[in-house]
């Protein structure tokens, strides 16, 4: 009848089926006339058959999950449960018994070979072989730690951004898009930890300390895939790497103050995050006008890329700095004592060390997406350099000259030093011409800043 009243965009009424976003901050946005009302109608009928066979359902589901309270600026549970499932589209098989064991005798017989390449004695206290799902589970602590506090002011500064006068009376406003942002960032990380789940080959691969102290492990269906493309035995591949592993934990035990050097440069870099709110918004209604419900790829790209791209600021700049800086000193380290251990033990080292350096350099997607989203690097650029450097200063100082550089934090090469690596500590005494006089001298030296 003509005085009938209109259907309420946000009701079931006139949508042809229940908006499943009904009572959440997206019920008009799904509701029958919404821009994205077409979504929400189809909701309860589409399923897995749904448009394009796309899982409608699932998608949904993940946009009420993005929605719902949870501690803290990220929801974990959707992070778990995206990574989770970028895990599970391939195989991913619980390692054997026998997959343990070997990992178990591949670490001893590391360690033993690294005792003759550095003064640091052994860091691991125990061995694991990891799926690619138990990876995502053991490393979840250490990544609370490195991404919180980015996401924090990410949430955060949504309200710190706008003028105090409009603070208050945005306040329940900007509960929401908090929640909203937090959930987009949490969909994103997810994703991303799924990807490199499916890359990374030992625990501290990416040159930070994922794993728990002291446990020396590697994700045996990964280091069987990144086998296949050599020439190499899959025994020697899975050797090397728990030389590469082993020698990682060497360094982390004994140099207490490297996690928080390396934790604190991505904190820096948080602390230093402005928000753009003007950008912010305008990049989310970007993504939201590039939806059709019925293309399952613009479905999908909602949840790919950077939500946003925050200016740089220059104490963000140092941050990073730091941070480049030292996964090269870290990783240039461990791959000139591997490159000692294997020098007269295994002819294969010299092939499996290029082909690591090169996976090293060129990273992959897991990686791009980190980098965009809060400023992770991973790959450090300079290894090569880095390496250079150990390898001349012990040539020159010998192992404990070398190791000794870790002592603290302010003796650390910097970029300059990687500029010209040969010529760090060149003036420094070869050990064997030095007398107890001058080694109180050279640590002097160090000490107070002069070399």
């Amino acid at each position: 009848m003509a005085n009938d009243p209109e259907p309420d965009p946000g009701s079931d009424e006139g949508a042809g089926q229940p908006n499943p976003f009904k009572g959440t901050p997206f019920e008009h946005l799904f509701g029958a006339g919404g821009p994205l009302g077409a979504l929400g109608g189809l909701g309860g009928a589409g399923g897995a058959g749904g448009l394009g066979g796309m899982d409608l359902n699932q998608i949904i589901g993940q946009f009420k999950a993005m929605m719902e309270p949870h501690d803290g600026p990220l929801n974990w549970k959707v992070v778990n449960d995206l990574a989770r499932a970028a895990v599970a589209q391939q195989h991913d098989p619980s390692p054997a018994r026998r997959d343990h064991d070997r990992v178990a005798d591949a670490v001893q017989l590391a360690d033993h070979w690294l005792d003759t390449a550095t003064e640091l004695s052994s860091g691991v206290t125990s061995t694991a072989a990891w799926s690619r799902a138990e990876w995502i589970t053991e490393t979840q602590p250490v990544w609370k730690v490195l991404v919180e506090p980015v996401a924090a002011r990410s949430v955060g500064g949504l309200s710190s951004a706008l003028p105090q006068e409009m603070q208050a009376a945005a306040g329940p406003l900007l509960g929401i898009i908090g929640q909203a942002v937090g959930g987009m960032l949490a969909s994103q990380i997810g994703q991303a930890l799924g990807g490199l789940a499916g890359e990374v080959l030992t625990a501290s691969d990416i040159g930070l300390p994922l794993g728990a102290p002291g446990k020396a492990a590697v994700v045996m269906t990964n280091v069987r895939e990144f086998a296949e493309g050599l020439d190499v035995s899959e025994d020697d591949v899975l050797l090397y790497l728990a030389l590469r592993e082993a020698a990682h934990q060497r360094l982390f035990a004994h140099v207490p103050w490297l996690r928080e050097h390396l934790v604190g440069a991505v904190t820096d870099y948080a602390q230093g995050l402005e928000l753009n709110v003007k950008q912010m918004q305008e990049r989310i209604e970007e993504q939201m006008r590039g939806i059709n419900p019925m293309d399952p790829e613009s479905m999908a790209g909602l949840f790919e890329g950077g939500l946003f791209e925050p200016p740089v600021s220059p104490q963000q700049e140092a941050a990073l700095g730091r941070l480049e800086i030292a996964l090269a000193l870290v990783e240039g380290w461990v791959d000139e004592v591997v490159g000692v251990a294997t020098a007269e033990r295994m002819p294969a080292a010299v092939k499996l060390r290029e082909a690591v350096r090169r996976r090293r350099a060129a990273g992959g997607p897991a990686e791009q997406t980190f980098a965009a989203l809060v400023g992770l690097e991973l790959r450090p650029r300079r290894l090569r350099d880095a390496s250079t450097l150990w390898g001349g200063l012990r040539s020159r100082s010998g192992a404990e000259a070398r190791d000794g550089v870790w002592m603290h934090p302010d003796l650390l090469p910097t970029a300059a030093d990687l500029d010209d690596p040969l010529s760090f500590r060149s003036d420094a005494t070869p050990p064997g011409e030095m007398t107890d006089e001058s080694f109180d001298e050279e640590l002097r030296k160090l000490l107070d800043g002069e070399q």
